[in-house]
C-alpha cells in the first residue's frame, strides 16, 4: 500500500468505504459525504430507488420488488458495481464533473491491515469507474491515528484501535509505520447481534436492528442516571404479534461481554508482539479507540482494566480514518527525514 506523502500529496479526494458508512473528503473543501452504505433497488427494473440514510431507512420494511443492499462487507467491496452507482449519487452530479474535467485526478482510499489483493483490486475499480485515473491505498489503521492526532512520524509507540462494523483493527506504529498488528472479526453489528440474541432467548422477543443503536445509548450511561430497567418494542417469536418488555440493562451488558473479550485478545496478541521499548512508551501515552463503534458501551473500562494503561477515545472517532487521509493528500502531515550518514 501506499507510504509516500508525496503521492498522497498529487490525490484530490480521500475515500473511505466502510462496511457501515461512506465518507468522502475533497482536498481544500473538507468533508463532503458521510452516508451510509446502503442503496434501495427496484428488482424489476434495476434502478436506483434511495442511497444513504434514506435507503437504511427502507431496511426490513420494503415490498419483494425492492433490494435493501450492502455492497461493502468488513471494509472490502464485493459488489463493485453497485459500489460505484452508490457513490455516484453520493458525490452528485457537479462534484463528479469537476473530477472527470481533471484527466490526471487520483484519489486515496482506506483499506483494513492485511487485505488480499482482490480486496485491492476492487477497491481500485470502484474509483476508477467515477473518473480516477490513479488510485492511492492506505491503511486504515494509518489514516485514523494521523486524523486523531497522534505522531504517528515520530520515533515512539502509539497504539491505536479501530472499531469497525464488521472487525476491529489494533495496531501498534512508529516511525510512519506499522510494527505489530491484528485484525479481530468483531465489530459492532457482532455487540448488535448478541444484544438481539439475548432478547430472543430470555425474553422471546424479535428485535428490529435499528432497535439496538437506541438502546447502546441507554447502555453507555452511567450510575443513577441509567435506569435498571429500559422498555423494548418488539415482535413476539411465538405469536408474531407487537409486543413489549422491560430488559434489565446489567444482564444486557453481560450479554456482550462476550464478543468484547475477542478485543482484548487481538490487543494483547499485538503487545506481545512488539519490543519492550515501544510497550514502556505506551504505558504512558496509552491506547486510541477510533472507529464508528468505539463508543461501544463498557468498551473504554473492560481494556483499562485489561492492559492497566490509559485509554482515550477520538474527539470524532467515525472520521478519525478519513479525517486522517484528508490530512495527508492536503499535506498537513509532515514525515521525519533520516538522511543516510556519511561513510
Amino acid at each position: 500500500m501506499t507510504i509516500s506523502l508525496a503521492q498522497l500529496r498529487r490525490c484530490s479526494a480521500a475515500v473511505d468505504l466502510g462496511a457501515a458508512r461512506t465518507r468522502v473528503y475533497v482536498k481544500n473543501q473538507g468533508l463532503v459525504v458521510d452516508e451510509p452504505t446502503v442503496a434501495a433497488v427496484n428488482t424489476r427494473t434495476g434502478s436506483m430507488l434511495a442511497v444513504g440514510a434514506q435507503a437504511e431507512l427502507m431496511d426490513g420494511r420494503t415490498p419483494d420488488y425492492i433490494r435493501v443492499v450492502r455492497p461493502v462487507s468488513n471494509g472490502t467491496v464485493v459488489d463493485i458495481d453497485m459500489a460505484q452507482r452508490l457513490l455516484r449519487h453520493l458525490v452528485g452530479d457537479k462534484l463528479r464533473k469537476t473530477w472527470r474535467r481533471r484527466p490526471t485526478m487520483r484519489a486515496a482510499v482506506c483499506l483494513p491491515y492485511g487485505s488480499e489483493p482482490l480486496a485491492q483490486r476492487a477497491a481500485v475499480e470502484t474509483l476508477t469507474g467515477l473518473g480516477a485515473r490513479r488510485v492511492e491505498l492506505v491503511d486504515t489503521l494509518v489514516a485514523a491515528a494521523v486524523g486523531c492526532g497522534l505522531p504517528v512520524e515520530q520515533p515512539e509507540a502509539t497504539m491505536i484501535v479501530v472499531c469497525g462494523a464488521g472487525t476491529t483493527q489494533v495496531a501498534v506504529l512508529s516511525l510512519g509505520s506499522i510494527v505489530a498488528a491484528e485484525t479481530v472479526p468483531v465489530g459492532g453489528n457482532a455487540i448488535d447481534h448478541a444484544v438481539i440474541q439475548h432478547l430472543r432467548l430470555h425474553h422471546e422477543l424479535m428485535l428490529p436492528n435499528q432497535s439496538v443503536r437506541p438502546l447502546h445509548l441507554m447502555l453507555s450511561g452511567d450510575g443513577e442516571l441509567t435506569p435498571g430497567s429500559t422498555e423494548v418494542h418488539g415482535r413476539d417469536v411465538v405469536s408474531g404479534l407487537a409486543r413489549s418488555v422491560h430488559v434489565d440493562t446489567e444482564r444486557v451488558r453481560r450479554a456482550i461481554i462476550t464478543p468484547l473479550t475477542a478485543i482484548l485478545d487481538g490487543i494483547g496478541a499485538v503487545l506481545r508482539r512488539c519490543p519492550p521499548d515501544l510497550v514502556a512508551d505506551l504505558g504512558e501515552r496509552g491506547i486510541m479507540l477510533a472507529g464508528g463503534s468505539a463508543l461501544i458501551p463498557g468498551l473504554e473500562p473492560m481494556i483499562h482494566e485489561a492492559t492497566s494503561m490509559p485509554v482515550h477515545i477520538a474527539d470524532q472517532p467515525g472520521t478519525c480514518a478519513v479525517q486522517g487521509l484528508g490530512a495527508m493528500i492536503e499535506g498537513k502531515v509532515q514525515p521525519l527525514h533520516l538522511d543516510p550518514m556519511a561513510p
